[in-house]
């Protein structure tokens, strides 16, 4: 029994799955017995109003069904409760219930039967107030110095303060500068209103103030309020603790002045009636709830804390005098007189645990009895003690669950890969972009020297290396028995793996006495693919884009000791330069020096040198390692290479970037694909005949662009020869070209949604300006080579960016293209329908190039532009 744990009382779970917060505990004398006894009163979310007043027959017990007096759903969730001198003309005590749209205050009676536990308890609804906002919490006390009865304040989730007079609303106030609501206290002796707002700070309200403040339910000020009738609402005192608070409780512990306490997420506050800190105390752990009390000392001031590690600890002042263990977090702690418990500490936890505890242990009245002091037989002793050695002896020898030979005794396996490569190539393609595909075949022999059950050897090689046969099976092994199976590996896929090492993997199960289903083992045994696998010898080359430079501390070794299969017998020993053809790659070239002690691999592909460079590193470790020569080692002493491997990344970003603006094409041609097969649907289901008006050849372009993927790159405007310009653009430009007379132009258009969006920003973007006394084009894009296009123009436009700007947005939608004055003047409209603005205009200026009527040339704006 420890003493400093919690000892419980009287302890019960309340409901089902139900919440409970800091408000929905109160202990208080609510049926006015006079007795002096509290009793517990529990609200909670789910609207349930609970009332107990514990009995336990024996301490610990839990909780009895006479202990519960009542229990009653009110529908709408609890937030808080509290019981003082709410009705008028009495000043017994009555209940109330806070509501999130409600305030309700009832009267608790009981009934006295003829038997113990046939005691009846009723609560009866004596008045309620409907709010007119959503509540959050509630103080109630005797404001404004009324005696004998009890006035509440509510807090709104707007800020709003509303005062009842019991049954009468008085006024409600907005405090100034809110935003969220915070908890909230009355000091009698100040009589004034204490919160946290949110900028930290605790905040005082005098409730004289308030209730000459301007009216909060106005929301239009009166001629008598603009003459100074109302008063602006003015705190009284403020200070910053630099936290958010969780609590906020008010003492008086003599007639000469109160205590504020302010519970913070990491520091606990007591602060005088006038704002000024009296003391502070650093928290350990994150508080959960707090309650001041009455000390026995005089001028001290004690506090129960409760923190979310389920401890419980008592401070007096800004000391530690005690720390109890509960077991759960406390959301809400109270003290009160129980029966034959004075000073009982109630908590209650957020899941509806309800426990009532006190602090320090019982006495313990039980006595060991003395044990008869006998002598000890030190041979009986020594002979029990070797017999449990045997018997343990005995254990280990035989077979348990846990067999206790060598897993090796179990089954061996070895792989031999064959030296040389198959003559028929088993590889599932027969080429791999223009080279042949070679395949080389792989034996595993798996010996068992007991019986196995349910035996799986699985075989693994890194991608692109695929095999003929990856799982086999074997459901039971005999003891003394080998067994063997080939597969072939080879190359499928354009780029090479990144080791030649696989791995033989066996599962199996070994069945013993106690365990005959079998207890699960796994052996595995690594294997190395031959490196023509997967290259070719290839033409040395020295010449090559990235190099990568390998030291060693031992002199250079011959190539052709190292690769014996991809140098020619005929060649010199000592050869110091290589050339490997990987399969569906590039060229590698490894070149050993001759006077250091120096390797270096190059190629074209910066990702094809990581292959043969680890395969040199292995190979010169096999060779000294046979030269019983220990302390070779290799190196690198270049800078390490990021800009190749980011250049890499870039590029594999691009390329995603190039599929999502593939399938953004593709879905724009698709639901443009529909939209006009839906309108040649309607023009053939049609008794009338007419005119397809172009619709079959616009349905045969959109089909074809997907499929030839004609995606440009790249904007080109050339005038006559010698003069020319190109920019770069992204994929989502598509280009058309206006050959007259010898002037080539090709306008590109950013096509986001449709024909109609496309036209509208070739016009609009897009435009071909060409000023007088030049001929510099100006192709104003807003997004890709819009820089460039300012660029071109500034030679030609004798005038500031914005006049720039403003002409190429527009000269095209007030008429045709401006060419220069003396060259020829093709008609290029880019005609647009546009709903509001220069429609009139671009109908005028496509007239002469459109020979048909009004409502024919509207269509043709909306679904591509004129030329």
């Amino acid at each position: 029994m420890s003493l400093f744990k919690a000892r419980d009382w009287w302890s019960t779970v309340l409901g089902d799955k139900e919440e409970f917060d800091q408000g929905c505990l109160c202990l208080a004398d609510v049926d006015n017995s006079g007795n002096g006894l509290d009793k517990i009163i529990v609200g909670s979310f789910m609207g349930y109003l609970r009332i107990f007043n514990p009995r336990p027959v024996k301490i610990g017990d839990g909780a009895q069904p006479e202990d519960l007096l009542l229990e009653v759903h009110l529908q709408d969730p609890v937030l808080q409760v509290e019981v003082g001198k709410f009705v008028s003309g009495t000043e017994m005590l009555y209940l109330a219930v806070l509501h999130s749209r409600k305030l309700c205050v009832y009267s608790v009676s009981g009934t006295l039967g003829n038997v113990e536990h046939g005691n009846q308890y009723q609560v009866k609804l004596v008045y309620e107030h409907n709010l007119q906002r959503t509540a959050c919490n509630m103080t109630y006390g005797a404001f404004g110095g009324v005696k004998g009865r009890d006035l509440i304040c509510i807090q709104s989730m707007d800020g709003m303060l509303m005062v009842f007079e019991q049954e009468r609303y008085a006024f409600g106030r907005f405090l100034p500068g809110f935003l969220l609501p915070g908890p909230l206290a009355y000091s009698p002796r100040t009589d004034s209103f204490i919160t946290v707002s949110s900028c930290r700070q605790v905040e005082s309200y005098r409730y004289q103030v308030l209730a000459f403040a301007t009216d909060a339910d106005k929301r239009q000020e009166t001629e008598q309020q603009k003459l100074g009738s109302g008063k602006r609402l003015v705190v009284d005192w403020t200070l910053n603790i630099g936290e958010q608070a969780l609590d906020i409780c008010i003492r008086s512990f003599n007639q000469s002045a109160s205590s504020v306490f302010v519970l913070g997420e990491r520091n606990f506050f007591c602060l005088k009636d006038n704002g000024q800190i009296q003391f502070m105390k650093k928290l350990d752990c994150s508080p959960s709830c707090f309650l001041p009390y009455c000390s026995v000392s005089e001028g001290t001031v004690n506090t129960l804390i409760g923190n979310h590690n389920s401890m419980l600890h008592v401070y007096q002042d800004v000391t530690l005098k005690w720390a109890t263990q509960l077991p759960h977090v406390p959301a809400a702690v109270r003290v009160g007189s129980l029966h034959d418990l004075k000073g009982a500490i109630v908590t209650l936890s957020d899941d509806g645990r309800l426990q009532c505890s006190y602090l320090g242990t019982d006495p313990s009245l039980f006595q060991a009895p003395k044990v008869e002091a006998r002598e000890l037989n030190y041979d009986v002793l020594d002979a029990e003690l070797k017999e449990l050695q045997n018997i343990i002896k005995d254990a280990n020898k035989s077979q348990g669950v846990w067999p206790m030979t060598e897993r090796e005794d179990d089954l061996k396996i070895s792989v031999m890969v064959s030296p040389t490569l198959d003559s028929i190539p088993q590889a599932p393609d027969a080429e791999v972009g223009a080279d042949p595909v070679p395949s080389v075949t792989v034996k595993v022999t798996l010996q068992n020297r007991v019986a196995l059950q349910r035996a799986k050897l699985s075989i693994y090689v890194q991608p692109p290396l695929v095999l003929s046969d990856a799982r086999f099976t074997f459901e039971l092994m005999e003891p003394e028995r080998t067994r063997t199976v080939a597969f072939s590996v080879c190359l499928k896929g354009s780029y090479a793996p990144p080791e030649l090492e696989g791995n033989a993997v066996v599962s199996y199960f070994r069945p013993t006495d106690r365990n005959p289903e079998g207890i699960p083992r796994v052996i595995q045994s690594k294997f190395r693919l031959p490196l023509k696998l997967i290259c070719q010898p290839g033409q040395p080359s020295k010449i090559a884009s990235h190099k990568l430079t390998i030291d060693t501390n031992k002199p250079p070794v011959s190539l052709l000791s190292l690769f014996p299969g991809f140098a020619s017998p005929s060649e010199d020993d000592q050869v110091n330069i290589m050339g490997f053809q990987l399969l569906g790659g590039s060229q590698v070239t490894l070149l050993a020096s001759k006077t250091s002690q120096r390797y270096r691999i190059q190629s074209e592909q910066f990702e094809d040198l990581w292959l043969i460079t680890n395969e040199l590193i292995l190979r010169l470790q096999e060779y000294f390692e046979k030269q019983k020569i220990k302390d070779f080692a290799c190196s690198f002493s270049g800078p390490i290479p990021l800009q190749e491997y980011f250049e890499l990344i870039d590029h594999h970003f691009e390329l995603r970037v190039n599929v999502e603006n593939l399938e953004e094409l593709l879905a724009e041609r698709a639901v443009q694909f529909r939209a006009i097969q839906r309108r040649l649907l309607i023009r053939f289901k049609d008794k009338t005949p007419a005119p397809l008006q172009h619709l079959d050849s616009l349905l045969d372009g959109t089909h074809k662009q997907p499929n030839e993927r004609r995606v440009p790159s790249s904007l080109k405007i050339s005038l006559h020869p010698g003069q020319s310009a190109a920019y770069t653009v992204t994929p989502k430009y598509v280009c058309s070209t206006h050959v007259t007379d010898g002037f080539s132009v090709r306008l590109c258009v950013a096509l986001r949604s449709g024909p109609a969006a496309a036209c509208v920003r070739a016009s609009v973007r897009g435009p071909t300006v060409w000023p007088s006394g030049g001929v510099r084009p100006c192709v104003a894009l807003q997004s890709g080579p819009a820089a460039a296009c300012v660029r071109a123009c500034s030679r030609a436009w004798p005038y500031g960016l914005a006049q720039r700007r403003r002409a190429s947005v527009h000269a095209p939608v007030r008429g045709p293209t401006v060419w220069p004055s003396g060259g020829v003047r093709p008609c290029v409209l880019p005609c647009v329908a546009l709903r509001s603005g220069p429609a009139a205009a671009c109908v005028r200026a496509c007239s002469r190039a459109w020979p048909y009527g009004l409502a024919q040339r509207r269509r043709a704006s909306v679904r591509g532009p004129t030329v």
